[in-house]
């Protein structure tokens, strides 16, 4: 391996009240992937932006050297004159301009303020040939999926003659193919010279791209592990991340026993939905499934199963348009027309996009928590805010969100205390049902380990828990009975002792033509 393109030396970072960074060495080598590790709120992202000049030179301290130059980046723009481009988990792309002009937004091509949009579109289809797209420069990105949108986000990278391309959990919202696609992309850009640096919380995927990695816990670099050496586990890697051993990456768990003759806490009949534009389509097809107390019962599909479309069509029917079917609890049929309706019978919906469902980021943890359920922190309409302090205080303990007070805005938080206050709000909440769609998307192994044993001790508790995961072995360590969806419809129904991956994978990936296997009874 080459001599290092990068050196961040004794990096600190103090925001108001916390010590972000504290610290910090980081060397990348000429030419490799590098990956970075940490728990969520360790100082990954923080990181990044200080090399990047999103936090410019003068907000921290410590030496950044590039290509051996000591580097003071006052700004995004003056990193990205020096070739090191950073590609936020937010994607930064304008949905309503085209491909085109996002790649060269703020770097036209342009003479005396007239774009030249002939060079543009040249320069475009160049750009997007190279990272693997064949659409047409001036489609919009609204019409392209969000695989494609990384793609772009790249293409918009190599514009600026990147020589260090920065990743900040590029798969996150990917399905396993464009995940794929998008890892063989970044082993591309590695023959043809380009550095990376990778952050993931997905271990498989460092092990597969990455050359070496750098381990961050609470703000400090823990060390650097050389990925191909069989020194390097999968284990290392998460000791060094947590801080101590994890034995077993899921809380230990007595499976649910059926009651005899009692019936289901919850249950869907014969549930179908159109989708909410095409209205011709069904998205979900005549679905049937069943919870009891105690229990957690998983819902397993590849992207379009359905999965996510039959939890929020239940959950007050927000999305599509109801088809028919009911929904009872506790053997006795409930309405659920709307959220309010769904929510007064005790049913939650933990939802898979927090930013953009679950939480109000500009509001604080406080407020956040107490949000589905202010009549319990109320008096005679008015809010006690004295109560409301202790509730949420008492989640931020227990739940163990890392927060300096209560009163930090949620949008502050890392992913996986972001998850936590949304978990903590439907608590609050007091549901007998939890629908949990994707809880631990985009959170890192200690995180998961914790709210995987507040799901545990939740279903402990008698409620009736229904866990939608696209990671097999999740499912596979927590769940009861798993069911399995393809194209709208369930395709299995598989209890504990029979499931693996493989027989949850031979359910998922049937056709519509094919009949619903059972493995377990009611």
């Amino acid at each position: 391996m080459a001599g290092p393109v990068l050196e961040m030396r004794s990096i600190v970072k103090t925001f108001p009240g916390v010590k972000a960074l504290s610290d910090v060495t980081l060397t990348v080598a000429q030419g490799e992937v590098h990956a970075i590790c940490g728990e969520n709120g360790a100082g990954k992202s923080t990181l990044m932006k200080v090399l990047s000049g999103v936090h410019p030179h003068g907000s921290y301290e410590g030496e950044i050297l590039f290509d051996s130059e000591v580097c003071r980046f006052k700004d995004i723009r003056a990193s990205e004159q020096r070739g090191i481009v950073i590609i936020h988990q937010e994607l930064a792309l304008v949905p309503h301009l085209s491909l085109a002009e996002n790649i060269f937004l703020g770097n036209e091509h342009a003479t005396r303020g007239l774009i030249n949009w002939t060079e543009t579109l040249k320069h475009a289809t160049s750009v997007l040939r190279r990272v693997g797209l064949t659409d047409h420069p001036e489609t919009r990105v609204s019409d392209i999926g969000v695989g494609k949108q990384q793609l772009v986000e790249i293409a918009k990278a190599l514009s600026k003659e990147v020589k260090l391309l920065i990743l900040d959990e590029p798969t996150a919202a990917l399905n396993d193919e464009d995940s794929g696609k998008l890892l063989d992309l970044i082993l591309e850009l590695k023959n043809q010279g380009i550095t990376s640096i990778i952050i993931s919380h997905k271990l498989n995927e460092i092990r597969r791209v990455a050359d070496s990695v750098t381990i961050i816990r609470d703000g400090r670099s823990i060390e650097t592990l050389d990925v191909k050496s069989a020194e390097t586990t999968e284990d290392r890697i998460i000791s060094g991340m947590v801080g101590r051993d994890l034995d077993n990456r899921f809380p230990e768990r007595t499976p649910h026993e059926a009651e005899t003759g009692a019936a289901p806490a919850f249950e869907v009949r014969d549930w179908t939905v159109y989708h909410p534009i095409d209205q011709q389509r069904k998205v979900v097809d005549d679905v049937s499934l069943h919870v009891r107390r105690g229990e957690i019962v998983g819902i397993a599909g590849l992207m379009g199963a359905g999965r996510t479309e039959l939890a929020m069509s239940v959950f007050g029917r927000s999305y599509g348009r109801y088809g028919g079917g009911t929904v009872l609890k506790d053997g006795t049929e409930i309405r659920t027309k709307s959220v309010a309706e769904a929510v007064g019978h005790g049913i939650a919906y933990v939802t898979e996009d927090r930013k953009h469902y679950g939480l109000n980021l500009i509001d604080t943890i406080n407020r956040n928590i107490s949000l589905t359920a202010l009549g319990k922190v109320a008096r005679r309409g008015v809010v006690d805010e004295h109560e409301e302090r202790r509730v949420s205080e008492g989640f931020r303990k227990s739940m163990n969100i890392k927060a300096p007070t209560v009163f930090e805005p949620v949008g502050k938080l890392s992913g996986g205390n972001q998850q936590k206050v949304v978990l903590s709000k439907w608590i609050f909440a007091g549901p007998d049902v939890l629908i949990l769609d994707e809880p631990t998307r985009g959170i890192d192994v200690g995180a998961k380990y914790e709210i995987y044993t507040v799901i545990d001790q939740l279903a402990a508790q008698g409620k009736a828990v229904v866990f939608i995961s696209s990671e097999l072995p999740e499912l596979l360590g927590m769940c009861d009975r798993i069911y399995t969806m393809s194209a709208g419809r369930l395709t299995g129904e598989v209890p504990r002792a029979e499931a693996t991956q493989e027989v949850l994978m031979r359910h998922m990936t049937k056709g519509d033509e094919d009949e619903m296997e059972t493995g377990a009874t009611r």
